[in-house]
This record gives structure tokens, sequence and C-alpha cells, in this order.
């Protein structure tokens, strides 16, 4: 069995001999493959290139995988299957703690490695919810069409408006960190510009609440982020 040509791997390792083995593999198995050889370029990756699934090794040269883990988790819910020299109980019980979906720990048989893939993918695309409204008050976000309706009349938003709300609504009750909101909607470059966040988050106020200055659903945490209660 092969994976289809939709699904997309990110493979983070920072051995070129066994990335490039990976890859080479996984291609051959109908896989579309991106890498990333260090925590930074992971994290851009994942924002900008929307794998299905990311394989992912702890002993990175920037950062720990676990750190990785717990930076995506913080806005998307993409599987992360972790592949790791580590076989301590206790690392694998804070990797899959912190949201990674799987463990394999090297070495490894790549046909089992082929088996964990498809497993996770299969359950996230199972997992999606078939719903595609997010209801805010006398907002319907579609998340589907990428609109947004305030009692029955579109309102129009900017592309960048568009991602912000987007994101939130995604974690709808949740609060979503900054520094992730200007990596999905913005991208990696951005991460200390937050007074972005202030503009548009003022922006959508003006265009989704009643009263801009006593936000009822986007709501700020300051030095935190900004949660979309319903």
């Amino acid at each position: 069995m092969t994976a289809t040509a939709a699904h997309r791997v990110l493979v983070v390792d920072d051995e070129p001999a066994l990335a490039r083995a990976l890859a080479i593999n996984l291609r051959a198995n109908g896989w579309e493959v991106i890498t990333a050889a260090d925590a930074k370029a992971a994290l851009d990756a994942a924002a900008t290139q929307h794998p299905d699934v990311i394989l992912l090794d702890l002993g990175l040269p920037d950062l720990d995988g676990t750190e990785v883990i717990a930076g995506l988790r913080g806005w998307t819910s993409v599987p992360i299957v972790v592949l790791s020299a580590r076989q301590h109980g206790e690392d694998k019980v804070e990797a899959l703690d912190l949201g990674a979906d799987d463990y394999v720990t090297k070495p490894f048989a790549m046909n089992e490695l082929m088996a964990r893939l498809r497993a996770a993918v299969r359950r996230a695309s199972s997992a999606e919810p078939s719903e595609s409204q997010v209801v805010v008050g006398d907002l319907v976000i579609d998340l589907a069409k990428k609109r947004v309706r305030r009692d029955g009349v579109e309102v129009r938003l900017t592309p960048t408006e568009w991602g912000f709300l987007e994101l939130l609504a995604r974690n709808l009750g949740r609060l979503v960190p900054r520094e992730q909101i200007l990596r999905e909607v913005w991208g990696t470059g951005y991460l200390h510009e937050h007074h972005y966040l202030r503009v548009y988050a003022a922006q959508l106020r003006r265009k989704l609440e009643d009263d801009p200055s006593r936000p009822r659903h986007l709501l700020t945490s300051s030095g935190m982020g900004y949660t979309l209660e319903p």
C-alpha cells in the first residue's frame, strides 16, 4: 500500500544521510516530501507548506524536538510522528504528552515507519470535524467558504484579517499565543511584530463586535495572545 499523491510529509532531521534516505524511500512510496534540518526551518515549513504529517527527530541543533512539538501544538493539529534514538520511557511520555501522535525509536524498519505515517494520516482525516461553520454570537464563520456573516450579512475582510480570524475560530475558546498567530498568518520573519496584532485585532473588532471598545468575542490576554470566545 502506498500513500496518495496528496499526502505530504515534512521530514525534520539534522542527519543529512538519514534525511536523504528517508526522502528517497518516502517518494518511492508515493509521498510528497519536504525536508528541514533544524527547528526554525521545520516551523516555517509547517506554517507555509501545510504537510499532512510531520516526521520529527528530537535531537535538533537549535531547539529540542519537544519544544518544536509544543510550538506546533499552539496552532495546528497536524499529526506528528517522532523519530528518535532516545529510548527512555520518560522521553516518549513527554513527547506524547506534548501532543505527538506516535513515537518510533531508531533503528527502525522502513515498512513499519511507513505504516505508522499512513495510520497517523488516516486518524487525522477521520477526526476532522464535518461542521465547517463556527457560530460566535451573531457571527457565522464559514471555514470552508472562507467568509463571515454578521446577522446574515456578509462582512468583507482582507486576506490578512481572514487569516487572523480563521486561526482563532479553529481554536475557539482557546488562547492562541501571539508568536503562533504571527507565524501562521504573517510568517516566521514577523515573530516580533506584535503591533501588527493590535492593529488587525482592532480592525476585526470594528467589523465584528457590537462595541469594539468593549469586545465580547475577540479578547486579548495582555502579553500572551488572543482568544475568540463563543
